[in-house]
């Protein structure tokens, strides 16, 4: 007996081929910490700066990485006034190694589920984070509030039809994965400065 399909191909291989890598970030980003500070906040936003500007070397929407950006960058101007103006800044991350990125719109659609995965963990951050962190808003975690478990299952609905093959799942999984490893870089380079 053959056993039953999968309901969700792509979102379980999705899940799977990340699941390591996003436990290693969940552990290693600033506020990956018990008690992150306001400070670890804006170290994170600057971590998250370096990686969607990193992205923009893999074939993903461009547009999704400029609204990131932007949130991004507002929120730290709002560190920056909270903590009495910006942190001396550091050397330039060091890239990571070149990979040949598979150009397929698949391999994008990989790279866009941790995004847009991102702003779903950043829900929890907020909750978990809001009180103790205020008066900053945590604009950037706070997402669309209510609207963003809406958002991410509008995406994986559009994913799920995009990505359906064998191939292209398997080259999803492979943007995934770039994805979290080029946060994981980056981060090692931070923690190493």
């Amino acid at each position: 007996m053959n056993p039953p399909p999968l309901l969700h191909p792509v979102r379980d291989a999705l899940r799977r081929a990340t699941a390591d890598l996003h436990a290693e970030v969940d552990a290693s980003v600033p506020l990956g910490q018990p008690k992150p500070t306001l400070a670890d906040y804006r170290n994170h936003l600057r971590l998250l700066l370096d990686w969607t500007e990193a992205l923009r070397r893999l074939p993903v929407e461009t547009h999704r990485l400029d609204v990131q950006q932007a949130a991004l960058q507002r929120d730290l101007l709002e560190c920056d006034h909270l903590l009495d103006g910006p942190a001396a800044t550091a050397a330039e991350p060091t890239p990571p190694p070149s990979k040949a990125a598979d150009a397929s719109p698949a391999y994008g659609w990989g790279v866009a589920y941790v995004i847009e995965g991102s702003q779903l963990g950043g829900q929890v951050l907020y909750r978990r984070l809001a009180e103790p962190l205020a008066p900053h808003s945590l604009a950037y975690l706070k997402g669309a509030g209510p609207g963003t478990g809406a958002r991410w299952t509008a995406f994986l609905s559009t994913l799920e039809h995009q990505v359906s093959t064998p191939a292209a799942i398997e080259s999803a999984c492979a943007g995934a994965v770039d994805a979290f490893e080029l946060l994981l870089h980056l981060q090692r380079a931070k923690a190493s400065e």
